[in-house]
């Protein structure tokens, strides 16, 4: 089996739009959508299904219960990257490789410490150049990661 090039990693997701977004975007790239629950809705959540449409249906999605779940899974990415807000390397600046999970906190608290301090050596960021405001949408994060990661990968 061909190795999988990108897997998009959400830790706990709230709002069920942006993930029908991102799996959406998974869909049409090839990437892996991996889900650490709890989640804030339910995956039949029609907001979910309206954002994703019919991609949903063609998405690789593995759900996971917890973290630790996610790390002991056989499909999980060789190498981890957390996008953040609270680093100081930017994405511009990293080397993306096949089989890299690209992680995101969820919408509401971003990514819990333990997340910070388990990817510490690999925490990056999307700069932003106005400092009054708080971030990007998180499904917005998202697709610049992955196409980033891809052109990186020639594909």
């Amino acid at each position: 089996m061909p190795e999988t090039p990108l897997h998009v990693v959400l830790y706990q997701p709230q709002i069920p739009q942006n993930t029908g977004n991102i799996g959406r975007l998974c869909a049409v790239t090839g990437a892996v959508l991996h889900l650490i629950h709890p989640l804030g809705f339910k995956i039949e959540d029609r907001h979910l299904k309206r954002s994703g449409m019919d991609y949903w249906y063609e998405l690789d999605v593995v759900e996971h219960a917890s973290w630790e779940a996610f790390l002991a899974h056989p499909r999980s990415p060789k190498r981890l990257w957390l996008f953040t807000t609270k680093a100081k390397k930017t994405y511009w600046e990293v080397a993306f490789e096949p089989g890299d999970g690209l992680v995101f906190g969820n919408e509401g608290a971003g990514a819990p410490d333990f997340l910070h301090t388990h990817i510490a050596e690999h925490r990056i960021t999307l700069p932003q150049f106005n400092p009054k405001l708080r971030s990007l949408n998180l499904s917005t994060a998202v697709g610049i990661a992955v196409y980033e990661a891809l052109r990186q990968f020639n594909l």
